[in-house]
């Protein structure tokens, strides 16, 4: 199992936490630099996200027609040349272009690991690779965050650093994932139509539900700590740090899954997820820290199971799934990332986060069931 999780760990890593997320973690330093606004900061990280759905909605044809493993390899490409050109943006035009190519990955990649999962593991190994699988985000946001501290003042290199490792990750994905990982079954094929989306109705609500509560945390949670707590540098880059270290322990929702059933679940993480939002308003230092092992575990955990949800949804080709449960996880955060940041302008950041808190909790009344379809 450990040959295929490892490096799919890895390829998570680079295409979240790199090329997606990390921009949260630099934004004080590159809104100083290119004088960007709270708005322009959340059109950049909507621009990724609307790549990212972008790229799910292709998903399903390049894996197809050109099979798993080529789009895994593609996704960390796409996630290379975004990163060296937020590297060298010199406005907020090509940071904003930059970014949508370097949040192309992450569409590509979750869908491509799943049909991989598939027809790589046993049924009873599945589960567990794909959310151990999908803890990469968490590995990956663990390493970005001794990058605040080493480019604290110079971003731009912490992209290029960034940069050097995803073509390190798609060096091992190349060579772990040979063409004989997909010779073992060919995904089925599946009529995209009214039909399809009403089965998958009850996953496309909670997933956007999952984006829109999570967005405002990616984009805005460090500068919040920074401007509204008053935290340095190196405060808020171990804030950063614990909330990827606790989201590697959302690995454990296949195992969760397992014993307590989707839909109890799922609203435990959901509510854990508002409540991490809340938590960060409270004008505590601890508050800081709670707040992020709520969210790391939380939202790894969260993708985990409409991981699980997508896969079991669509047992004949699990990147069909995936790729709905994704499309609406970024529909959420795209739409997001716009209020929040014109919410933030408009109010203030603690406004703002208990209002998408509440917004999040509302999800938890989201019925959970699937409806197995098949090819």
């Amino acid at each position: 199992m450990w040959k295929i999780v490892l490096p799919g760990i890895s390829m998570i890593g680079v295409t979240y936490a790199f090329a997606r997320y990390s921009f949260g973690l630099f934004l004080p330093n590159i809104s100083s630099d290119l004088n960007l606004s709270e708005s322009q900061a959340g059109y950049v990280g909507s621009a990724a996200y609307l790549a990212y759905t972008a790229a799910l909605i292709t998903a399903s044809i390049f894996i197809s027609k050109s099979g798993a493993r080529h789009i895994v390899l593609l996704s960390g490409v796409t996630a290379i040349l975004g990163m060296l050109g937020m590297a060298a943006s010199p406005n907020f035009i090509i940071l904003l272009l930059s970014a949508f190519i370097a949040g192309l990955g992450s569409g590509w990649i979750s869908p491509a690991f799943s049909q991989i999962v598939v027809q790589s593991l046993t049924p009873d190994l599945q589960d567990k690779g794909n959310t151990w699988i999908n803890t990469g985000t968490s590995v990956g946001i663990v390493l970005t965050g001794p990058a605040v501290l080493l480019f604290s003042e110079q971003w731009r290199w912490g992209y290029v650093l960034f940069a050097v490792l995803a073509f390190g990750s798609v060096w091992w994905n190349a060579a772990a994932l040979t063409n004989k990982t997909e010779d073992s079954a060919a995904p089925a094929r599946l009529k995209f139509g009214k039909k399809l989306l009403m089965d998958a109705r009850f996953l496309i609500i909670a997933s956007i539900g999952i984006g829109l509560a999570s967005s405002i945390y990616w984009t805005f949670s460090r500068s919040y700590v920074t401007m509204v707590h008053d935290n340095t540098t190196a405060e808020s880059a171990v804030f950063w740090i614990i909330m990827g270290a606790a989201g590697i322990l959302g690995g454990i929702a296949g195992a969760t899954i397992s014993k307590l059933g989707l839909a109890k679940s799922y609203r435990l993480g959901m509510l854990t997820l508002s409540a991490s939002l809340f938590v960060l308003t409270l004008p505590y230092q601890a508050s800081i820290y709670l707040s992020a092992v709520l969210f790391g575990i939380s939202f790894i955990f969260m993708t985990g199971l409409i991981i699980v949800w997508g896969t079991r949804q669509f047992p004949d080709s699990p990147f069909i799934g995936v790729s709905i449960a994704f499309f609406s996880l970024g529909i959420g955060q795209s739409i997001g990332s716009v209020i929040a940041g014109l919410l933030i302008d408009g109010t203030s950041f603690p406004f703002a986060f208990i209002a998408f808190s509440i917004a999040g909790a509302l999800f938890v009344f989201c019925k959970i069931k699937i409806s197995e379809t098949k090819a």
